[in-house]
């Protein structure tokens, strides 16, 4: 279903694209791939550090994470291409300090942790955030530890993914709460 028409008339002006994609590897790990691209309608002006036309990349920049199937960050790869400030590539160093974390609970935290403010680059962050996601939906489900105690990490993070709802009654019965009575109320 398309989104409900603009409430007035608009003008483009920036568009910032993200694509992610996954690979199955022959040693048994998995590569998730992440690019983000920054591009104007209009011509572009930082003072000092560059003028950039309609279309052209103002940031151009990729992350390659290689996974196992625990989750866990073996490699992780960068390439700045198009950047708005010469410094700008000095970010990419600090990112090796993810390996060993892990796409899962507590990713956001160690993301932060290892490259919140000025340890790293704003925009490579944004773009880890969404890699994990990706990972996840790569990986067979038969490859996430099975603990029968407890619930796979998805379950109670979206309203499909409820435990009072139909899809973890249908995929997960062991785990599906029944939604609470509602208690009668005097009228």
């Amino acid at each position: 279903m398309p989104l409900p028409p603009p409430a007035c008339a608009r003008e483009a002006s920036h568009q910032r694209s993200i694509t992610i994609n996954a690979y199955a590897r022959t040693d048994g790990l998995w590569d998730i791939e992440g690019e983000l691209r920054d591009t104007k309608e209009q011509v572009f002006v930082i003072p000092g550090d560059g003028v950039w036309q309609p279309g052209e990349p103002i940031h151009g920049m990729a992350i390659r994470v290689t996974i196992d199937s625990a989750l866990t960050v073996r490699d992780i790869a960068v390439s700045m291409d198009d950047v708005p400030h010469p410094e700008c590539p000095q970010a990419q160093a600090p990112m090796h300090r993810m390996v060993g974390s892990t796409m899962g609970p507590g990713w956001r935290k160690a993301i932060e942790t290892h490259l919140g403010g000025i340890q790293g680059c704003a925009h490579l962050r944004e773009l880890l955030f969404n890699m994990a996601t990706a990972a996840y939906q790569t990986l067979p489900e038969e490859a996430e530890p099975a603990d029968p105690a407890r619930p796979p990490h998805h379950l109670g993070k979206c309203l499909a993914w409820d435990f009072a709802g139909p899809v973890v009654a249908r995929h997960h019965p062991i785990f599906f709460r029944p939604p609470a009575a509602n208690p009668p109320t005097d009228a």
